[in-house]
């Protein structure tokens, strides 16, 4: 099992950057692909990005490109979103997922929820016209 734990949401105003945190516990996160979703009320969980579980090429949904980054610390089990540029329409609960995923998958990419075995909690970004 492992558990995962978001952090650094806030209130901000559009334009401005925010950085989250997915921590780890449990495993270790280099032996897992890596998700952000974002779900906004009445709105279904939407994509924003993946970083697989090796290598640092990371994938965003259409959304979100050039603006999002991932990154992944793997010594301190942590996994970063960072968020340039923020618009009202990024107001959302962000998640991070999990998935186990072998060696010799370790490039392939996955974005949809239920490729995902474990979530945090979430962590509110409201972004303010």
């Amino acid at each position: 099992q492992v558990q995962l734990v978001e952090s650094g949401g806030g209130l901000v105003q559009g334009g401005d950057s925010l950085t989250l945190s997915c921590a780890f516990s449990g495993r270790t996160a280099n032996s897992y692909a890596v998700g952000w979703f974002r779900q906004a009320p009445g709105k279904e969980r939407e994509f924003v990005g993946t970083i697989p579980r090796s290598g640092t090429t990371a994938y965003y949904a259409d959304s979100v490109k050039g603006r999002f980054a991932i990154s992944r610390d793997s010594a301190k089990n942590l996994v970063y979103l960072q968020m340039n540029s923020l618009r009202p329409e990024d107001t959302a609960v962000y998640f991070c997922g999990a998935r186990l995923v072998s060696p010799s998958n370790g490039n392939r990419i996955y974005r949809l929820n239920e490729q995902y075995d474990y979530w945090g909690q979430g962590t509110q970004v409201t972004v303010s016209s």
